[in-house]
């Protein structure tokens, strides 16, 4: 990745595109601009890095995680990072996103054949992804997306997993429940929200608070 340019980076400006986009009731709108915006800019957007994210690999380690040809998908996979990660443990990797720009640019980045990137929406998704996946990734997606369309992302987050597989969630959290939600962006979710992964036909196998997040594994 190119260094950034913090002045064009600036620019860019990730609240006032979400905001944009949620006056004109897209929820998801903002994310191809600024993708596409930071490329042009050669940055990046203000969440990435270029590891995978430290909770998923402290899982991951815990439970000598193995991929063994089982497949995974990686929610908003953005530029690949974790997608690139699950790959390596030998996962057949699907990461998804609905930004264009954020898909190819993982797709260049790609270092294992086993990890493809596609254009994905989580409100409309491809009926073949349904019920495919052993292991299901989901990291700060949700929180990025309105409160009024959250149900209806967790539930179509579940709907990846097959029958018998996991799905791995991480959010912020927001403690104080009363407290008075952001104007802007993420959006962390509260306990009983992030309780929501687990509704059936998943259950929880286990969430824990830690640090700033919540991290949950819900089997199918």
């Amino acid at each position: 990745m190119a260094e950034r340019d913090e002045a064009a980076f600036e620019r860019l400006s990730a609240d006032r595109l979400a905001a944009d986009a949620l006056a004109a009731g897209d929820p998801t709108g903002w994310f191809e601009p600024l993708y596409a915006n930071a490329d042009a800019a050669g940055a990046a957007p203000p969440w990435h890095i270029d590891e995978a994210r430290p909770l998923l690999v402290d899982w991951a380690t815990a439970q000598d995680l193995r991929g063994d040809g089982k497949t995974a998908a990686v929610v908003g996979a953005g530029l690949g990072s974790d997608a690139e990660y699950l790959a390596e443990l030998g996962f057949d990797t699907l990461g998804f996103d609905v930004s264009p720009t954020a898909v190819r640019l993982a797709a260049e980045r790609s270092t294992h054949a086993n990890a493809r990137y596609a254009v994905g929406d989580l409100f409309d998704l491809p009926p073949d992804w349904l019920g495919a996946f052993d292991l299901v990734v989901e990291i700060w997606t949700v929180q990025a997306l309105p409160l009024d369309v959250r149900a209806a992302s967790i539930a179509a987050i579940a709907s990846l997993v097959k029958p018998g597989g996991r799905l791995l969630a991480i959010a912020w959290a927001r403690t104080d429940e009363d407290a008075p939600v952001r104007v802007d962006p993420p959006w962390p979710l509260t306990a009983t929200e992030f309780d929501r992964f687990g509704a059936p036909p998943l259950r929880p196998v286990r969430i824990e608070p830690v640090e700033d997040f919540l991290r949950g594994e819900f089997a199918r």
